[in-house]
């Protein structure tokens, strides 16, 4: 079988990569993608092609990993920094994300600016309670549109201090309204939805399932169909 229609590796590829995020805070090495094609980096690779198609991960022209939710390789505005490991979170989303997923960080520090007026906000986030204040995220891209670019719906998935802060940056750069919500809301969105995925074995929600898991996050309406 070539490397072109060989999937048996695709599991193992696409666990290495979750998991050089989750410890290291990077992408994989090519010696590290090779050790989970069974010694082949062109397995690899080709494994990485079908993992992107079917929405694991997302890459750039030169076959590098940009992003795996909730991790991103390029700065998108957050920073995420736990004990041990310090990550570049992919959006207001995955940043929340990732002290639910990484079990070996409980809790971290998200560190970002306000899209609107550029003041810098600190939050200290974990997976038992949501962080209070006044913040809020807005997120311009809906849902049946956030994988068209998927790179540009992570980069508008940002936190602001207040709604009259989203308002006034949507004037300035001429854009429709996405959807508002608060910490808490947040928070909610981010504590599950990435659940399993540095496992094998792991399964994307379908439509239907997503529709539900946003519904008891609180979230409903067209943005979120």
């Amino acid at each position: 079988m070539s490397a072109e229609t060989d999937t048996s590796w695709d599991e193992d590829v696409r666990v290495a990569v979750y998991r050089a995020f989750a410890e290291h805070g990077r992408p994989p090495t090519a010696p590290e993608l090779a050790d989970a094609a069974h010694g082949s980096l062109a397995v690899a690779k080709q494994a990485l092609h079908r993992l992107a198609e079917r929405r694991h991960l997302v890459l750039d022209e030169c076959e590098h990993v940009v992003l795996a939710h909730p991790f991103a390789a390029i700065p998108l505005g957050f920073s995420v920094m736990g004990e041990r490991t310090l990550w570049w979170g992919g959006c207001a989303w995955d940043a929340f994300a990732i002290p639910h997923l990484v079990k070996a960080e409980p809790e971290v520090l998200v560190s970002t600016r306000c899209r609107g007026c550029g003041e810098p906000q600190a939050l200290m986030v974990n997976d038992r309670t949501p962080p209070k204040g006044d913040l809020v995220a807005h997120f311009l891209v809906p849902v049946a549109r956030m994988w068209d670019d998927v790179v540009h719906t992570c980069a508008n998935q940002r936190l602001f201090c207040d709604e009259s802060c989203v308002d006034e940056w949507l004037t300035e750069t001429g854009q429709d309204k996405g959807y508002v919500m608060d910490l808490a809301t947040l928070w909610r969105l981010a504590a599950g939805w990435y659940d399993g995925r540095l496992d094998h074995g792991y399964t994307r929600r379908d439509p239907a399932a997503a529709a539900a898991y946003f519904a008891q996050a609180g979230l409903s309406g067209p943005f979120w169909h």
